[in-house]
Protein backbone atom coordinates (compact mmCIF):
# COMPACT_ATOMS: atom_id res chain seq x y z
CA UNK A 1 0.00 0.00 0.00
CA UNK A 2 1.26 3.53 -0.78
CA UNK A 3 1.73 6.19 1.70
CA UNK A 4 -1.50 7.40 3.18
CA UNK A 5 -3.65 4.64 1.25
CA UNK A 6 -6.31 2.75 2.92
CA UNK A 7 -8.16 -0.17 0.78
CA UNK A 8 -11.86 -0.15 1.36
CA UNK A 9 -13.33 -3.50 0.29
CA UNK A 10 -17.55 -2.78 0.43
CA UNK A 11 -17.90 -6.91 1.64
CA UNK A 12 -16.51 -5.31 4.97
CA UNK A 13 -19.14 -2.85 5.91
CA UNK A 14 -22.14 -5.39 4.63
CA UNK A 15 -21.45 -7.75 7.34
CA UNK A 16 -21.68 -7.55 11.11
CA UNK A 17 -18.07 -7.46 12.30
CA UNK A 18 -16.76 -9.56 14.85
CA UNK A 19 -17.04 -8.69 18.23
CA UNK A 20 -19.62 -5.83 16.69
CA UNK A 21 -16.88 -3.22 15.92
CA UNK A 22 -16.94 -0.42 13.97
CA UNK A 23 -15.55 -1.57 10.70
CA UNK A 24 -14.17 2.14 9.84
CA UNK A 25 -11.99 2.13 12.53
CA UNK A 26 -10.38 -1.24 12.43
CA UNK A 27 -10.28 -0.85 8.44
CA UNK A 28 -8.22 2.40 9.55
CA UNK A 29 -6.21 0.41 12.27
CA UNK A 30 -5.11 -2.44 9.83
CA UNK A 31 -2.58 0.23 8.34
CA UNK A 32 -1.37 1.81 11.00
CA UNK A 33 -3.85 4.72 10.93
CA UNK A 34 -6.89 6.54 13.07
CA UNK A 35 -10.62 6.11 11.50
CA UNK A 36 -13.12 8.07 13.42
CA UNK A 37 -16.73 9.86 12.45
CA UNK A 38 -19.10 12.40 13.27
CA UNK A 39 -22.83 11.90 12.88
CA UNK A 40 -23.56 15.55 11.88
CA UNK A 41 -27.72 14.83 11.53
CA UNK A 42 -30.49 11.60 11.50
CA UNK A 43 -33.65 11.41 11.04
CA UNK A 44 -36.84 11.58 8.58
CA UNK A 45 -36.77 13.82 5.18
CA UNK A 46 -37.82 13.86 2.15
CA UNK A 47 -36.16 11.25 0.12
CA UNK A 48 -33.97 12.94 -2.81
CA UNK A 49 -34.79 11.93 -6.38
CA UNK A 50 -32.08 9.05 -6.55
CA UNK A 51 -32.62 7.44 -3.25
CA UNK A 52 -36.43 7.47 -3.63
CA UNK A 53 -35.80 5.52 -6.85
CA UNK A 54 -34.00 3.32 -5.38
CA UNK A 55 -35.99 2.53 -2.40
CA UNK A 56 -38.74 2.24 -4.19
CA UNK A 57 -40.30 5.18 -2.23
CA UNK A 58 -42.93 7.91 -4.02
CA UNK A 59 -40.75 11.13 -5.24
CA UNK A 60 -40.12 12.75 -1.72
CA UNK A 61 -41.61 10.24 0.19
CA UNK A 62 -39.96 10.36 3.82
CA UNK A 63 -36.76 7.75 4.68
CA UNK A 64 -34.86 7.97 7.38
CA UNK A 65 -31.40 9.76 6.59
CA UNK A 66 -27.93 9.46 8.96
CA UNK A 67 -25.03 11.52 7.55
CA UNK A 68 -21.90 11.23 8.50
CA UNK A 69 -17.98 12.63 8.16
CA UNK A 70 -15.83 10.36 8.30
CA UNK A 71 -12.55 11.14 8.93
CA UNK A 72 -9.13 9.26 8.97
CA UNK A 73 -6.26 10.91 11.00
CA UNK A 74 -8.43 13.68 12.00
CA UNK A 75 -8.90 14.93 8.70
CA UNK A 76 -12.31 14.62 6.59
CA UNK A 77 -11.97 12.04 4.16
CA UNK A 78 -15.63 11.17 2.85
CA UNK A 79 -19.31 12.29 3.41
CA UNK A 80 -21.45 9.49 4.01
CA UNK A 81 -25.57 9.38 3.99
CA UNK A 82 -27.69 6.44 4.44
CA UNK A 83 -31.07 6.02 3.85
CA UNK A 84 -33.53 3.72 4.77
CA UNK A 85 -37.39 3.09 4.30
CA UNK A 86 -39.28 4.87 7.17
CA UNK A 87 -41.47 1.24 8.20
CA UNK A 88 -37.53 -0.04 8.45
CA UNK A 89 -35.97 2.50 10.52
CA UNK A 90 -38.70 5.32 12.42
CA UNK A 91 -38.32 4.86 16.13
CA UNK A 92 -35.52 3.16 15.92
CA UNK A 93 -31.33 3.80 16.56
CA UNK A 94 -30.89 4.44 12.80
CA UNK A 95 -33.18 7.30 13.31
CA UNK A 96 -31.21 9.01 15.97
CA UNK A 97 -27.93 10.46 16.54
CA UNK A 98 -26.38 8.37 18.72
CA UNK A 99 -23.51 5.90 17.95
CA UNK A 100 -25.46 2.04 17.04
CA UNK A 101 -24.12 -0.42 19.62
CA UNK A 102 -22.38 -2.97 17.03
CA UNK A 103 -23.29 -0.84 13.77
CA UNK A 104 -26.18 -0.52 11.78
CA UNK A 105 -25.65 -3.68 9.77
CA UNK A 106 -26.24 -5.40 13.10
CA UNK A 107 -29.44 -3.59 14.35
CA UNK A 108 -31.08 -4.12 11.19
CA UNK A 109 -29.87 -7.81 11.21
CA UNK A 110 -32.20 -7.60 14.95
CA UNK A 111 -34.47 -6.05 13.40
CA UNK A 112 -35.17 -8.75 10.96
CA UNK A 113 -33.70 -6.98 8.06
CA UNK A 114 -30.40 -8.96 6.27
CA UNK A 115 -29.25 -7.63 3.13
CA UNK A 116 -27.95 -10.55 0.49
CA UNK A 117 -26.87 -8.27 -2.22
CA UNK A 118 -25.48 -5.18 -3.01
CA UNK A 119 -25.72 -3.06 -5.96
CA UNK A 120 -22.74 -0.07 -6.02
CA UNK A 121 -22.11 2.57 -8.77
CA UNK A 122 -19.16 4.81 -8.58
CA UNK A 123 -18.86 8.10 -10.43
CA UNK A 124 -16.61 10.98 -10.77
CA UNK A 125 -18.14 14.83 -10.71
CA UNK A 126 -16.93 17.67 -9.44
CA UNK A 127 -18.16 18.72 -5.56
CA UNK A 128 -20.72 21.04 -4.47
CA UNK A 129 -19.67 23.85 -2.86
CA UNK A 130 -20.35 22.65 0.84
CA UNK A 131 -18.82 19.24 -0.13
CA UNK A 132 -15.91 21.22 -0.86
CA UNK A 133 -15.61 22.88 1.89
CA UNK A 134 -16.48 20.07 4.52
CA UNK A 135 -13.99 17.60 3.07
CA UNK A 136 -11.36 20.77 2.82
CA UNK A 137 -10.55 20.38 -1.52
CA UNK A 138 -8.76 22.23 -3.75
CA UNK A 139 -11.25 25.21 -6.10
CA UNK A 140 -10.29 22.35 -9.29
CA UNK A 141 -10.37 19.03 -7.17
CA UNK A 142 -13.11 15.86 -8.50
CA UNK A 143 -14.74 14.02 -5.83
CA UNK A 144 -16.01 10.03 -6.20
CA UNK A 145 -19.41 8.98 -5.71
CA UNK A 146 -20.27 5.73 -4.52
CA UNK A 147 -23.87 5.06 -4.38
CA UNK A 148 -24.71 1.60 -2.53
CA UNK A 149 -28.06 0.03 -2.56
CA UNK A 150 -28.71 -3.17 -0.12
CA UNK A 151 -31.32 -5.64 -1.09
CA UNK A 152 -33.05 -8.54 1.22
CA UNK A 153 -33.54 -12.11 -0.01
CA UNK A 154 -36.86 -11.06 -1.59
CA UNK A 155 -34.70 -8.03 -3.21
CA UNK A 156 -36.88 -5.32 -1.46
CA UNK A 157 -34.41 -2.28 -0.87
CA UNK A 158 -33.53 -2.28 2.39
CA UNK A 159 -30.69 0.84 2.54
CA UNK A 160 -29.14 3.58 0.31
CA UNK A 161 -25.75 4.33 0.86
CA UNK A 162 -24.05 7.29 -1.11
CA UNK A 163 -20.66 8.25 0.15
CA UNK A 164 -18.49 11.26 -1.69
CA UNK A 165 -14.61 11.13 -1.28
CA UNK A 166 -11.95 12.97 -2.89
CA UNK A 167 -9.94 10.47 -5.42
CA UNK A 168 -6.58 10.92 -3.96
CA UNK A 169 -5.14 7.84 -1.95
CA UNK A 170 -8.26 6.07 -2.29
CA UNK A 171 -8.41 2.61 -3.35
CA UNK A 172 -11.50 0.68 -3.71
CA UNK A 173 -11.35 -2.80 -3.73
CA UNK A 174 -14.62 -5.39 -5.20
CA UNK A 175 -14.44 -9.05 -5.06
CA UNK A 176 -16.58 -11.33 -7.06
CA UNK A 177 -17.58 -14.57 -7.19
CA UNK A 178 -18.13 -16.28 -9.94
CA UNK A 179 -20.14 -19.26 -10.11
Amino acid sequence: MGEGEVISASTHYLTTAEGGGDVWSAEAASTGRRGTQKIVSAGEVAAPERVAGLLAVEPGGQVVERRRIMYLDAEPCELTDTYYPVEIARGTGLAGTAKIRGGAVRLLSELGYVGTRAQEDVAARMPSENERASLLLKADEPVLELTRLTLDADGRPIQVDVMVMPPRGQKLRYEIRIG
